[in-house]
């Protein structure tokens, strides 16, 4: 039988990469499979809810804090099998994962360098980046069902994987990941499909030179969580990117070209995607709208170098980061008829 070390009162701003929100009321450390079943368990007779937190990369923690169980996901296995297999337990940072493919020649994560957070995290958002998802390479998600306290595997036909969406975050209180199995391509080439990526590299870049090249242009739009970078405080791309109808995205370039936003309907960032809809990039909008880089509302504000980043400054609060979201949001809406879409998950 596990011995639970429940902590009371934890502050959870420091487990974050915003540094914003109050304490969790219980807090409990996870290592092993049996102590995540008996944390449940024990919220579930104390009958008081239980979160899960992971990196804290693209979490939100209220002011007032959690009145439940936070989970923190220390799941630390990590195995590189033979034939480009790579077993990583929830809470394995995913650069750990990233860094270790690379040397090993394995092709398939290249791109996904840079993204800070831990491995349990990235099924769940299909995290992506530079036109790659780790959909793409993943072979088995390893979860704890919340209703019967039972361990089982899904595969990715399983896992429902959209843009930056799966069955895990449609439906957050169903599973818990516990680990991740990506089936990687030793010896493979990279995935350069990304035109600002495919500008900045050479031909047949090794991957190692396109994981170099993916942080160097993550660097510069302040998308490393670095110490001396002023804009360190933020949760990533705050905004989906919205995707649309192409009647929509046709109609948003002719106002841009009437308002003179740009000189030709082209020049407005849009991308195809799958089932005939068209991707906008959201923070060409937020510019548009009249939020700059830079932008403040006192401690918060837009990153001075993307503009879909929002960014803590210390001494702020989670209800003023809220409010500036929504004056976004609200600005975006009224302006183009496009509505913007939260990333990050509010911890309620």
């Amino acid at each position: 039988m596990t011995t639970l070390e429940i902590e009371r009162d934890v502050l959870l701003a420091p487990l974050t990469s915003l540094e914003l929100g109050g304490p969790a009321k219980y807090f409990v450390r996870v290592t092993r499979e049996t102590t995540l079943v008996d944390a449940l368990r024990w919220a579930a007779n104390k009958q008081v809810p239980a979160a899960i937190l992971a990196g804290g990369s693209n979490l939100i923690v209220p002011d007032e804090g959690y009145e439940g169980l936070v989970i923190q996901m220390a799941l630390a296995e990590l195995d590189f099998r033979r034939g480009g297999t790579v077993s990583a337990g929830a809470g394995v940072a995913w650069e750990k994962v990233v860094d270790g493919a690379v040397a090993r020649g394995w092709a398939g994560l290249e791109c996904l360098s840079g993204i800070p957070g831990s491995t349990g995290a990235t099924p769940i958002q299909n995290v992506g980046a530079y036109g790659v998802e780790v959909a793409e390479v993943i072979a088995r998600v390893r979860v704890l069902r919340r209703d019967t306290f039972a361990f089982d595997e899904l595969v990715p036909e399983d896992c429902g994987f959209g843009y930056r969406d799966s069955v895990f975050k449609r439906d957050p209180d169903r599973f818990v990941v516990s680990s991740v199995d990506f089936a990687l391509r030793p010896n493979g080439p990279g995935a350069v499909r990304y035109a600002e990526l495919e500008k900045n590299i050479v031909p047949d870049a090794t991957l190692a030179e396109i994981r170099s090249t993916v942080r160097t242009l993550r660097r510069r739009k302040s998308m490393l969580i670095e110490p001396d970078d002023p804009n360190r405080r933020s949760a990533g791309s705050f905004f989906l990117n919205p995707v649309v109808a192409p009647a929509d995205a046709d109609r948003l370039a002719e106002q841009a070209v009437n308002e003179k936003l740009v000189s030709v309907a082209n020049e407005v960032p849009r991308y195809p995607t799958e089932g005939a809809q068209v991707k906008l990039a959201a923070g060409w909008l937020i510019e548009k709208a009249g939020f700059a880089k830079g932008t403040r509302r006192g401690a918060i504000g837009v990153s001075s170098k993307h503009a879909l980043a929002l960014v803590h400054h210390g001494g702020g609060t989670t209800a003023e980061l809220l409010a500036f979201a929504d004056e976004i949001r609200a600005r975006v809406l009224d302006r183009f008829g496009v509505t913007l879409e939260r990333e990050p998950r509010l911890l309620i």
